[in-house]
């Protein structure tokens, strides 16, 4: 969306890497070469010629390769290692190889029409991540069609000043080429947060704006803007009373960063001594890195169905094995609670025959399908054991409602415990097990269920919409989704003293957690881990250092009797700037 005002020009997108950036417009456009079909009278030479185009394509990237690994680390480069793979890709490289044999075109017109079809398949996916990938497959295709053209592929290397990028797209070689020195930081037409050069711009730690639209491209080469990548916005040609203003505000953004990184090693402590854990939420093993890089002491939540979205069959064994041995010998000991599928309700699998229900998020989900369909949980549940003994691995059911589901999960669990250790592989000898409460019905019997695993955490998400009976996702009932509602925080303290009773622990992983307005009253009930964005860790450390758990444990009965939200949230403020 693009607002005016008398001389400039508002261009909102998402913010995909924090910060503020002030600085004259680069508007980067590839000469993007569109190959046109020609007859060759020569196959064999024409499939030679691709062959050399092919390889100066792996030899540019594997030069990127090492540049990304030496800046950025192992992680970042696998990207690359990703698009060095798709040169070899029997379904891209062969394909077009036949084309040019059997129908005698040339080589950029082949590959280019083999890459399109995939192309086209995957931005008509609703998976997001799914839809992300298409640009490794231009990315790639396009650095070997110009290979076969002469030209050269890689166009950030025009910045040679101070400038914001703006540009359609960024490819994932562009971003890792990018010199952070002159690049203040980039807005693009299309993308999302998911998308490899936003991910790549958090690591390099410069300010991204994605997905702000087509009048982005109409900003000119030269004209000064502000990169608001914390508001998720573009302001174009600004005044001076403007300039003046996001300088002060980019001086005070710097010098509180500066302030957070210096906690990032401290340990979670209130101000009076009460020790507690913040741990991040994570959804793929790219980001492990991130947490640790903000100073996460755990992972709190490990969403697992990443593992499961996104492709034809589900995972095997050996493959999910790999990914959660992978995290927890990253996090090195630190505690990582991984979730157990969750699927169903907003998720779903293609390959799976998942009946359709008129209210799939109070149907056949996360749990509840597990135990319909045992072969697929009972892999899960040997991958995570088999992966046990390499970490501090906990365990976490989601969506329980009964003890009789909890207690068939635990079978199932021990059954393939068992099993492993007659197949002669080794299992840690103690793994943790706990479940999510998100139902109001487990939180009414938290003391029942607090007997029987050894801890707890709370899924405020699903707690929340479940106990005011409002979708999160529906606008027109959205003001009936309160963090703070009297009812929600009444079920939270109920399950931290049924827990506490039972010297158990309890989390929190919903987006609560990391709610400045929350973490007062959660810190005063008692909660022992907070699990949340990696994003949001350092501000909630800062938070919880200037508070005083026993003061808040205090009022926790007087905050109670009020009767709304904004009564509750209106004390918290007073508490906290008296």
């Amino acid at each position: 969306m693009t607002e005016h005002t008398a001389r400039t020009a508002t261009i909102g997108g998402i913010a995909a890497s924090p910060g503020y950036a002030i600085a004259k417009a680069y508007r980067l456009q590839r000469d993007e070469i569109k190959p046109v079909q020609k007859q060759v009278a020569d196959a064999a030479a024409e499939t030679d010629r691709f062959r050399q185009a092919i390889g100066k394509a792996k030899a540019e990237l594997k030069q990127i390769h090492e540049l990304t690994r030496q800046r950025l680390g192992e992680e970042k480069a696998e990207i690359f290692e990703a698009h060095l793979l798709l040169l070899e890709d029997p379904d891209l490289i062969d394909v077009a190889m036949e084309q040019i044999e059997q129908d005698n075109v040339n080589a950029d017109f082949a590959l280019h029409s083999v890459a399109a079809t995939f192309i086209d398949a995957l931005l008509a996916m609703d998976n997001e991540l799914l839809r992300e990938r298409a640009a490794d497959i231009r990315d790639v295709s396009g650095r070997v069609i110009a290979a076969l053209h002469g030209a050269a592929y890689t166009t950030v290397s025009g910045v040679t000043e101070e400038s914001v990028i703006i540009a359609e797209d960024l490819a994932p070689s562009d971003t890792a080429l990018l010199d952070v020195n002159i690049v203040r930081g980039f807005a693009t037409e299309i993308g999302s947060r998911t998308s490899h050069s936003a991910i790549m711009s958090r690591s390099l730690g410069i300010p991204a704006i994605v997905g702000a639209g087509s009048s982005l491209m109409d900003i000119e080469t030269g004209t000064m803007i502000i990169l608001d990548a914390v508001k998720g916005k573009i302001i174009v040609a600004p005044s001076d009373g403007e300039l003046e203003q996001y300088r002060h505000i980019q001086e005070q953004y710097e010098q509180r960063r500066a302030e957070l990184a210096g906690l990032k090693s401290e340990p979670t402590v209130s101000a009076d001594g009460a020790h507690m854990e913040l741990a991040a939420n994570i959804g793929s093993v790219e980001d492990v890195q991130k947490a640790l890089d903000n100073g996460a002491e755990g992972i709190g939540l490990f969403r697992t169905e990443f593992l499961y979205m996104g492709r034809s069959a589900l995972p095997t064994e050996e493959e999910q094995f790999n990914v959660y041995k992978y995290v927890l010998e990253k996090m090195d000991g630190k505690p990582v609670v991984i979730r157990t599928l969750d699927i169903g309700g907003d998720k779903e699998l293609p390959y799976m025959k998942l009946p359709k229900e008129s209210n799939p998020f109070l149907g056949l989900r996360a749990v509840r399908l597990c135990l319909q369909e045992q072969d697929l949980f009972r892999t899960q549940l040997r991958a995570l054991l088999r992966a046990s003994r390499y970490g501090n691995l906990k365990i976490m059911f989601p969506m329980i409602a009964l003890r009789e589901e909890l207690r068939e999960c635990k079978r199932l669990l021990q059954e393939e415990r068992t099993k492993l250790i007659a197949e002669g592989i080794e299992v840690a000898e103690r793994i943790e097990v706990g479940i999510m409460i998100e139902i109001p019905a487990a939180a009414l019997a938290a003391d029942q269920f607090a007997k029987e695993v050894d801890f707890f955490s709370i899924g405020t998400n699903d707690l929340i919409q479940y106990t005011m009976a409002a979708d999160r996702m529906n606008e027109t009932v959205s003001y009936l989704y309160q963090t703070c509602h009297p009812s929600v925080l009444r079920l939270i303290r109920m399950v931290i003293s049924a827990a506490s009773k039972e010297g158990k622990w309890v989390g929190m992983c919903g987006e609560m957690a990391g709610d400045e307005s929350a973490i007062p009253l959660l810190l005063g009930m008692g909660l022992h881990e907070f699990s949340m964005s990696a994003s949001s860790i350092l501000p909630a450390r800062a938070q919880i250092r200037s508070l005083s758990r026993q003061q808040w444990a205090e009022r926790i009965d007087s905050v109670l009797e009020l009767g709304s939200e904004q009564e509750i949230k209106q004390v918290v403020q007073q508490h906290v700037n008296s």
